[in-house]
């Protein structure tokens, strides 16, 4: 048996198809390559034989009823989306409107939940970055919300006449010099670095302060880039939001 995972984010889709216990064939596609070409841009990366499919979706309601349909009829089955509950999987909503709270943060905390099962910050660099607690007991005890490094640098260019817009930063270590720059591109990617970074920080150093020793679980299409920034080394973890989903579907079998 094989059955489809979807991570669909504002910026990429991600894919991995889940067999005997193992999520292989991963991929991703921009979300700006789909509106040019179009969905059989996607599904000419995807199996057709699979039993099933299930997807995360924060595109939009458009975007997932188009998607269902095509994945629907490539795969010849209907497309189950996640959604984000009270409680379940080991693990308790902190909202207290519950569907409010993004379906990728809550899939990403089932998945940080069912590796660790004790208190974690789930850290999700995407086009925004986004923080969730949970604690020994898998209470979510709440997040935050952040522009990524991407749509920060994208607000100064916009928002300026003379700051460029610029590419995104290579992998740094902490404490590294290089990040005071000597050119105003250069600025700007290590100043919205170190505004992700700090951030992070701060959260691990707040928790920390109140009696708390959080699993720090890095995700997202960033992560890799601030993957050496902090001082408590965390555990890179790509395919959160896909492990998510994975153990959602394996609990419902």
């Amino acid at each position: 048996m094989s059955d489809l995972l979807l991570d669909i984010g504002n910026s990429r889709l991600k894919w991995g198809v889940l067999e005997n216990g193992e999520i292989r064939k991963t991929g991703h596609i921009t979300q700006d390559s789909i509106q040019q070409h179009g969905l059989q841009s996607l599904t000419t990366k995807l199996p057709r034989s699979v039993d099933s499919v299930m997807a995360s979706n924060v595109a939009g309601p458009s975007f997932a009823t188009r998607l269902s349909g095509v994945i629907g009829a490539h795969c010849n089955c209907e497309v189950k989306f996640a959604h984000s509950e009270k409680r379940g999987w080991g693990i308790v909503n902190g909202y207290r409107q519950p569907r409010s709270l993004g379906v990728d943060r809550w899939v990403a905390m089932v998945g940080a939940w069912a590796e660790v099962s004790s208190a974690c910050l789930v850290v999700d660099a995407g086009t925004a970055l986004t923080l969730d607690v949970l604690d020994d007991d898998g209470k979510h005890l709440g997040g935050q919300i952040i522009p990524g490094a991407d749509t920060m640098q994208q607000s100064l260019a916009n928002a300026t006449s003379d700051i460029p817009l610029v590419k995104r930063a290579t992998k740094r270590d902490s404490g590294d010099m290089k990040m005071f720059a000597l050119n105003t591109a250069a600025a700007v990617r290590e100043g919205s670095q170190n505004a992700i970074t700090g951030a992070v920080e701060r959260a691990i150093q707040t928790l920390q302060s109140n009696a708390y020793e959080p699993t720090i679980l890095l995700t997202g299409g960033g992560s890799s880039s601030i993957l050496g920034s902090f001082d408590v080394a965390p555990l890179h973890r790509p395919n959160l939001v896909l492990q998510g989903l994975q153990h959602m579907l394996e609990s419902a079998k």
